[in-house]
């Protein structure tokens, strides 16, 4: 039987990462798939990019165990790994053409490759990332877009085992960062190797990845597929980072048959499905129930919603965004609440301007009891 390693390009063991009596990472245990499509996603200083710095051989673990392909890397410099890294900024020497600068690590190739075969991978890496007789222009006369390419194509040539993707979209403008994210997924599933990227943008993250590890303060608090993160959240920051949700915080009042009664602060008990990701709630204990802006209805201050929770309460924003319309509903006990409403369910006679009273309403099990 084949040892299980061998089906992951990258497993962290109780990784530690100090400097001085700061831990910027602390007791990382996690796996990434063989050719899979696996993000790090969190907020400034949670410890992600310093997590691609171990992983690329840039920075050594304090303690625990860094495998690359089922082989420890300890002590392994950067440059006889098994990886290579597209960084925000993109490096390229201006000096030197699109050519020179793709063929620029195959120098240091042990045996060196001639000059012939170093055109013809540099072509070769040209024509996977679509820029195919670029060859012999300079740096400054590409967009942005291209000089990224060039970037992903200068990684490529070497055929890494691994792709360490550091930010690489943040400079790009919203409309050229979604053509390039196209790119990076086809090119991902072109060449067949595992892709790792670093990024605090969510929406990059969850429309990219075949899984995610969500980190805050060096610790991953869940490493999941998109779909469980947002679905199906462990933690109430998890729950805030990926997507939107209406938090509403509250004291444990009673747990059975995986339903979670919770009493908020004003009194009202909500009574939803504890998320099945995260840890145990006990009575007694702070916790709270989240609930998707999608997810709750509403309606004209004088209608009657048929939903299990139904409060009054004022627009106090409205934000048309294309295919649905956000509205931030002031209400009694929870303060501010955000409801998304698609187009084709906007109300028939219009929709609800600043300071319109309405309704809004969601059945208990749209909701999910969590941990804070």
């Amino acid at each position: 039987m084949s040892d299980a390693s061998e089906f992951f390009d990258i497993e962290f063991r109780h990784v530690v990462k100090r400097y001085g009596a700061v831990a910027a990472v602390n007791g990382l245990n996690f796996k990434v798939r063989r050719g899979a499509f696996h993000s790090f996603l969190g907020s400034s200083g949670c410890g992600k990019t310093t997590t691609l710095r171990m992983i690329a051989g840039f920075e050594q673990p304090s303690e625990g165990e860094v495998l690359l392909a089922g082989r420890s890397v300890a002590g392994v410099p950067a440059h006889q790994r098994p990886v290579n890294m597209v960084f925000q900024s993109y490096a390229l020497f201006p000096h030197l053409t699109v050519a020179e600068n793709i063929a620029y690590g195959l120098r240091y190739h042990q045996p060196r490759p001639s000059r012939a075969e170093q055109r013809r991978l540099a072509d070769e890496a040209l024509e996977m990332v679509r820029l195919s007789g670029f060859g012999q222009r300079k740096p400054h006369e590409l967009s942005g877009g291209q000089q990224q390419r060039v970037a992903l194509a200068r990684a490529l040539v070497n055929k890494p085992t691994v792709l360490l993707l550091d930010e690489p979209l943040a400079a790009l403008d919203r409309k050229l960062r979604k053509e390039m994210q196209s790119e990076l997924l086809r090119l991902q599933r072109e060449v067949g190797i595992t892709f790792v990227l670093v990024t605090h943008d969510q929406e990059e993250a969850l429309s990219m990845s075949d899984s995610i590890s969500v980190m805050q303060d060096g610790r991953i608090l869940q490493n999941a597929s998109p779909e469980q993160l947002y679905e199906t959240p462990a933690t109430r920051y998890v729950a805030d980072f990926i997507g939107e949700s209406n938090l509403f915080d509250g004291t444990v009042r009673r747990v059975e048959d995986g339903r979670v009664l919770l009493e908020t602060a004003h009194g009202l008990q909500l009574a939803s499905p504890q998320t099945p990701t995260g840890p145990t709630l006990q009575a007694t204990e702070p916790g709270c129930i989240a609930v998707r802006p999608e997810l709750i209805a509403i309606g004209a201050g004088e209608d009657a919603l048929p939903r299990e929770i139904s409060l009054p309460g004022q627009v106090v924003d409205r934000i048309y965004l294309g295919n649905l319309t956000e509205y931030r509903v002031r209400t009694e006990p929870f303060g501010i609440v955000c409801v998304r409403v698609p187009r084709h369910g906007q109300h028939q006679r219009s929709a609800f301007e600043h300071g319109s009273p309405v309704r809004i309403g969601w059945d208990q099990a749209s909701g999910l009891a969590m941990a804070l």
